[in-house]
């Protein structure tokens, strides 16, 4: 649920934890409704600009860097040697710019179902659409879940799920037949990894996707939180679960000593962002 009032704030209001966040508004920018979901845009006084979809806050040119790169750099500097990536989701381009940041990345495809949400993301967030064009870079405009079914089982070496909530167009991402399929496209120590919402307001999701993710069949699972201001609560997690060998650590050294620059992502940061407070350890432990 969302509004825009007299004052020209836009508030975002998130019923289940009577709790809204808002953002003041100079101007609607432009708004479109696509055969999948409506997505308008906004200029804001002092988050540049904002994209929201159903209602719903998706990212400002403030602080979408927090996201982009945990959902990210993690994942990448987990596996030994990524090569083959697929993005599930990410119509604003900003998660496969992070992707291809890596050097060693050999091909990246991206497959959001709504080609809108990147049309816009190309107009008014052109810096999170800068590698669109690498020769790396294959964006489809399809659906993931089909194409998770009929991707090549052990073809993939990560896999980046950046959905919106699981409702509407992102519901199926969240289910064991979805990382069923995603666990038969990784190759041997393959890794998938999925934005988590929200452990202050989302603990019961966060446990359920966890949980499907090893019915699926998954071997191990980390979750890592990072801040994010514009979503609710203002704190995020993203889960990552490696195909069939224990998550054991990170290289470190390559994340400490990246042949890129980042905003927020470093090797620290990585290390903190995998201590989980107690009652996280403990709803965690209990599964």
């Amino acid at each position: 649920m969302s509004e825009l009032n007299s004052k020209q704030w836009f508030t975002e209001i998130f019923s289940p934890s009577g709790s809204a966040f808002s953002l003041r508004i100079e101007q609607k920018l432009a708004e479109v409704q696509s055969p999948f979901q409506h997505i308008e845009m906004y200029q804001t006084t002092d988050f540049g600009n904002l994209m929201v979809i159903d209602g719903v806050i998706m990212l400002s040119s403030r602080d979408n860097f927090l996201y982009h790169e945990m959902l990210s750099h993690p994942v990448l500097f987990t596996h030994p040697a990524p090569k083959n990536v697929v993005i599930i989701g990410g119509g604003d381009c900003g998660t496969l710019r992070e992707v291809l940041k890596h050097p060693d990345i050999e091909r990246v495809t991206q497959i959001d179902i709504d080609e809108q949400v990147t049309r816009m993301a190309e107009r008014f967030f052109p810096e999170l659409c800068a590698s669109n064009n690498d020769p790396r870079a294959t964006l489809l405009f399809a659906d993931g879940i089909q194409y998770m079914r009929e991707t090549p089982a052990g073809s993939v070496d990560v896999i980046i799920v950046d959905s919106t909530d699981p409702i509407g167009p992102g519901e199926g991402l969240f289910n064991r037949a979805f990382y069923q399929s995603c666990l038969a496209a990784l190759k041997p120590g393959g890794i998938l990894v999925q934005q988590s919402e929200s452990p202050l307001i989302h603990m019961q999701l966060l446990n359920d996707m966890r949980q499907a993710m090893k019915d699926a069949g998954f071997a191990d699972l980390q979750t890592l939180q990072f801040p994010q201001m514009v979503y609710p609560s203002g704190w995020w997690t993203c889960t990552l679960a490696r195909k069939d060998q224990a998550i054991d650590g990170f290289r470190r050294d390559a994340a400490a000593n990246p042949a890129f620059e980042t905003v927020y992502y470093n090797a620290e940061v990585h290390q903190a962002s995998m201590a989980l407070p107690n009652f996280m350890r403990q709803q965690l432990a209990a599964q």
